[in-house]
């Protein structure tokens, strides 16, 4: 069989373009872009998604790979695929922070173990919480969703679309706002009972000066605080869906779908 160079530039064109967002996707994307994942089982999996999702892709439309336009087609599905995967990053975050509000109450601040989700130290109680979530989005099949996201916004692409725009931009830092108010949603039973026992070192400092509340204060804050996440647990799958839900929602806008 003989491909001439028209035939070629074609296929790499309906190769190249999904490749590059299903790419810009596994760089940002929780779970399936974790950093903890090699290298090369990443490169893999774009490879994988890419060929599955080529025959959903639209053609060139006439953009010439091999020149500054195919370049600039490329550089935008590598835009549209880290912002689809940044925004649900945002939700896992969330919970990340939600952590470290929780240890800083504590005074386990200086309790960090390697993220595997990350690649960098988090606080332990974060890390905790990013476990549990990355456990959720799997049992919902989010991760299924996502994949079904990216289809079907390759299935509505236009190759020769503009750039994402600051309507798109402004959307993304919008949702920003949700890391603070789920990480509250998930941290305010303990920062509730830390906050009590504060409350009450306080008066006990005022009505006996001479007591030593630092070796008193500091078992019975992480005491509180370990129960405070306890009865905080109860709520975090509801919380945790609710910034799914508002994570997917701006992925199918990213996305086109």
């Amino acid at each position: 069989m003989n491909l001439d160079v028209t035939q070629l530039q074609a296929f790499l064109a309906a190769f190249l373009w999904p490749f590059a967002r299903v790419s810009g996707l596994l760089l940002t994307a929780p779970v399936l872009g974790a950093s903890a994942l090699p290298v090369r089982v990443r490169a893999g999996l774009a490879v994988i998604l890419t060929l599955v999702l080529m025959p959903l892709a639209p053609k060139s439309g006439g953009v010439d790979v091999m020149s500054l336009n195919g370049f600039a087609t490329v550089l935008q599905q590598v835009v549209v695929g880290a912002a689809m995967g940044f925004a649900l990053a945002l939700a896992f975050a969330a919970l990340t922070f939600a952590g470290s509000l929780v240890t800083n109450a504590m005074g386990l601040s200086f309790a960090q173990v390697a993220s595997p989700l990350d690649g960098h130290d988090a606080p332990a109680l974060g890390e905790l919480y990013a476990l549990l979530a990355t456990l959720i989005f799997l049992a919902l099949d989010g991760h299924l969703e996502l994949i079904s996201l990216l289809a079907t916004g390759m299935r509505h692409a236009s190759w020769a679309a503009p750039m994402p725009g600051g309507a798109h931009l402004w959307q993304l830092l919008q949702f920003g706002a949700h890391l603070f108010s789920g990480a509250v949603m998930v941290a305010l039973p303990a920062l509730a009972a830390l906050l009590i026992a504060d409350a009450g070192f306080g008066v006990i400092s005022r009505a006996a000066p001479a007591m030593n509340l630092f070796s008193i204060g500091f078992p019975i804050s992480i005491a509180l605080g370990f129960v405070g996440v306890w009865i905080g647990l109860v709520t975090l799958p509801g919380a945790f869906a609710t910034l799914r839900r508002a994570a997917f929602a701006l992925v199918r806008v990213l996305a086109g779908a």
